[in-house]
């Protein structure tokens, strides 16, 4: 049974940080696209950034780029989400998709082939 379970969200105060993981079940996070998209209440969901299995492309939505970092540790079957500097509008339920279309400027998490439950990052102003 495949299951990726998200990890690590938690209140925080504007300009902080967090580290979100993603762990995996039932498949292995470097034989996949893997990446995180949010929604926040009354909006659309946000393709937030993915990295290639190859390591070789990694995709940032412009509103998180050089805040968020993305990364995976093959060993551990774990996604991450380094997640600097954050700002009220980041508050969200981010989720973990794998098995997903990711490229250098695009990135098609609706086509995900799994999805975790989520888990909530709310930033204080």
């Amino acid at each position: 049974q495949v299951q990726v379970v998200e990890s690590g969200g938690g209140l925080v105060q504007a300009g902080g940080s967090l580290r979100l993981s993603c762990t995996a079940s039932g498949l292995s996070v470097g034989d996949l696209n893997m990446g995180w998209f949010r929604q926040a209440p009354g909006k659309e969901r946000e393709g937030v950034s993915c990295s290639h299995w190859s390591g070789g492309v990694t995709y940032y939505a412009d509103s998180v780029k050089g805040r968020f970092i993305i990364s995976r540790d093959n060993v551990e079957n774990t996604l991450y989400l380094q997640m600097n500097s954050l700002k009220p509008e980041d508050t969200a339920m981010y989720y973990c998709a794998a098995g997903v279309p990711c490229y250098s400027n695009d990135y098609y998490y609706t086509q995900a082939k799994y999805v975790g439950q989520g888990t909530q990052v709310t930033v204080s102003s």
